[in-house]
């Protein structure tokens, strides 16, 4: 990924800035939140995420070469035989820790009568690939942070795993990136709560001991060629999805006004989105951002030039997904945000994961 850059060379990135996603510095309120810097970025970061679900961050925090040692790590292990990975399996947990299987995840869009009629009221330059089967990528979720003592969703909150070949090194090196991005996203969230006038740890209080996944997918792209979906449109379930820089592209999101946008996170920079618990708890003043991951002719040529140079031809996404404590409730901020119990009924967070699982095919009914 090269030498760490300053912010003014994530400023000046090649990333989609004609369509309007805004670049958020944190560091001005990691310095002084109270400095007019930070309050600009914090406006800056509320109303990203209001108009678009999404935003570009850049973070003195997160170090580019921890991100490479990530994703070394990552492709290293997807890249042994499923029966090796499958002893990583935690099926009776719906899959929210170790390792979860190609073609086990199916996108609610490929079933959901709402999901596909929004999906085809788009028009046909913004419209995302119908999912009609399930996703053609792997995933490995790893538990960051504290976990509750007590709680009604032991499957939500269960133990890590952690594979054999890799134990002398896996927890330092996921914890560490991991932990980088989850800081990422409190401070993400304490500044957009700013900005929406709300008290700092609006939402971050509420994070507390929640399960935060580290969730990078693998995609075998010697296997899967131009078109394939990797992941078919959707919305995360979580609080706010936040990733570092992939090593191939194919990402695209989706903002409030529906034009697609094909992500390329700028050097040293993190890519943040919406999910549907931030969309909850704001009674949709944020709404979550649909994306999907497709194996396109870029992906294709970037895939060409790593074999070429006998580097690893996985596709890895560096994601994280933090979420609220699955004991707490979701329900619009009341005093800021308008109740709608149609579509915000009040509602634990474990039972609003659960219920999307089960949608997901992940976790039995």
């Amino acid at each position: 990924m090269g030498p760490e850059v300053t912010a003014q060379a994530c400023q000046g990135s090649t990333m989609d800035y004609d369509l309007g996603l805004p670049i958020v510095e944190l560091a001005p309120f990691l310095s002084d939140p109270t400095s007019d810097a930070a309050l600009a970025e914090c406006k800056k970061a509320a109303e990203g995420l209001k108009a678009f679900g999404a935003l570009v961050v850049r973070d003195p925090r997160a170090s580019s070469r921890d991100n490479e040692q990530f994703q070394d790590l990552m492709q290293e292990y997807f890249a042994q035989a499923d029966e090796v990975k499958q002893r990583d399996q935690r099926k009776d947990l719906g899959f929210q820790v170790g390792h979860t299987p190609e073609g086990q995840e199916l996108p609610i869009c490929a079933k959901d009568a709402e999901c596909i009629a929004h999906m085809e009221s788009l028009p046909a330059e913004h419209r995302a690939h119908p999912p009609t089967k399930p996703d053609a990528k792997e995933r490995y979720f790893w538990r960051i942070g504290g976990r509750p003592q007590t709680t009604k969703f032991a499957e939500l909150n269960a133990a890590p795993v952690i594979p054999a070949a890799f134990a002398d090194r896996w927890e330092g090196v996921m914890n560490g990136w991991g932990g980088t991005l989850l800081a990422a996203d409190a401070t993400v969230l304490e500044m957009a709560a700013v900005g929406l006038g709300l008290p700092t740890d609006a939402f971050t209080r509420l994070m507390v001991n929640g399960p935060h996944l580290l969730a990078p997918t693998g995609s075998n792209l010697q296997r899967h060629g131009e078109g394939t979906i990797l992941a078919g449109w959707h919305t995360d379930l979580s609080f706010l999805t936040i990733h570092g820089k992939s090593r191939f592209p194919g990402l695209f999101i989706w903002g409030r006004d529906g034009k697609k946008r094909a992500v390329k996170v700028p050097e040293g920079c993190l890519l943040c989105q919406a999910g549907q618990q931030l969309e909850w708890l704001t009674g949709g003043v944020v709404v979550a951002g649909f994306h999907e991951v497709i194996v396109t002719d870029k992906t294709v040529a970037a895939m060409e030039r790593a074999r070429a140079e006998s580097r690893s031809t996985w596709r890895v996404s560096s994601t994280l997904f933090c979420h609220v404590a699955s004991d707490n409730q979701l329900y619009p901020i009341e005093g800021h945000f308008a109740a709608n119990d149609a579509l915000y009924p009040r509602m634990l967070a474990g039972d609003q994961v659960a219920a999307v699982l089960k949608k997901l095919d992940l976790l039995n009914s």
